[in-house]
């Protein structure tokens, strides 16, 4: 079972079954076989990583999805890149397409910067290079001291929107809220769409309440540090009212985020959309989480349908789900794959990719 192409040898690090399909679609893209590698769990729960030929003096790119127990999947990656690492490897290349953590990239209260920390432990082990998709903040590349490729899932996204809605250009893009405005305002122009923004809906994941600017409370009646200085309070926030900044009456809405996980917030979105007029109610996300519950919420809810990428695996998802579909992006993690092992510039894959995109 060794590589079709000298010099390059493909892992999959995930004892996951369900979560090597990834690896295998795009090692079938290549032309290679999938390296010989044993993952697994001893009976104390300790990870254990075999690899079973020899990586000396090749480009060994490891693939790992996300799988339900994160921090199995952390160790498993960090295992055998420092494995590969003691082999000789000549570089050891992380395929990464949805980055663990990566909600955990601002200082909140007394808590820590995790998607940081993390970056580190991957430095340390060995990696050389991180292909990555979609960061949840693209200042995250910024936490590792090696070259990250941040691809993105948007042009398979677009693809699925003309070729699967047929009445696509009677659709309007939503932000569910002001904070994916940005992504929203991409798709539309891409799109030749209009957008919409609904403002007003709580946002406990990204609220600025818990980033840590109200920690320590602040307190009127305690003395300044001089007593001629009175520092002024901040004035507290007040959520209004759920409103749709745009046009949604008789239209197809189709929102629009980076990560779908705990489904609360695309819930009431999708019932303010229909309140408002529209039709039809699409989810467009790159990463399909959907913990817990998630699934059965969707199926229960106004939304029509929910389309995420195969970053991360969620066949039982859609077993319970059937308005969840998936888009393959195999393709262009492949492509990634090729021209780093080739030495070939990645700006094609990155074209028409703007500062702000």
């Amino acid at each position: 079972m060794s590589a079709a192409k000298e010099g390059l040898v493909i892992f999959t690090a995930n004892s996951n079954p369900s979560s090597r399909e990834l690896g295998r679609r795009i090692a079938e893209r290549l032309g290679v076989e999938l390296g010989k590698v044993q993952v697994y769990q001893e009976a104390n729960r300790e990870t254990r990583v075999q690899i079973e030929e020899s990586v000396r003096s090749e480009d060994v790119f490891i693939i790992q999805t996300v799988s339900k127990d994160v921090n199995t999947t952390i160790m498993e990656l960090l295992i055998m890149v420092y494995a590969c690492r003691t082999s000789c490897a000549r570089n050891i290349i992380g395929v990464i397409p949805y980055f663990p953590y990566s909600k955990q990239c601002k200082m909140r209260k007394r808590g820590s910067i995790v998607s940081k920390l993390l970056a580190s432990m991957m430095c340390k082990a060995g990696l050389t290079h991180l292909i990555t998709m979609d960061l949840h903040q693209k200042e995250i590349q910024g936490f590792f001291n090696i070259p990250v490729d941040n691809l993105r899932a948007s042009p398979f996204l677009l693809q699925y929107i003309q070729e699967e809605i047929p009445d696509y250009r009677n659709a309007v893009i939503v932000a569910k809220s002001p904070a994916s405005a940005k992504r929203a305002q991409s798709f539309a122009e891409r799109l030749r769409l209009g957008i919409a923004v609904i403002h007003g809906e709580a946002q406990d994941a990204e609220s600025d309440l818990v980033d840590g600017r109200h920690s320590p409370p602040a307190v009127k009646n305690i003395g300044a540090i001089h007593p001629s200085l009175e520092i002024p309070l901040l004035i507290p926030k007040e959520k209004p009212p759920i409103t749709v900044v745009g046009d949604v009456g008789g239209r197809i809405a189709i929102i629009v985020d980076d990560i779908i996980d705990d489904v609360d917030s695309f819930l009431a979105a999708a019932e303010t959309l229909k309140e408002r007029g529209a039709y039809k109610i699409f989810v467009m996300a790159t990463h399909g989480i959907l913990s817990s519950d998630a699934p059965r919420l969707i199926e229960e809810s106004a939304i029509d349908e929910v389309v995420v990428t195969n970053t991360i695996p969620h066949e039982i998802q859609k077993l319970q789900c059937p308005k969840i579909k998936t888009v393959d992006i195999s393709m262009i993690l492949s492509e990634a794959i090729h021209r780093i092992h080739n030495g070939e510039s990645m700006s094609y894959l990155f074209r028409n990719i703007g500062m702000d995109d």
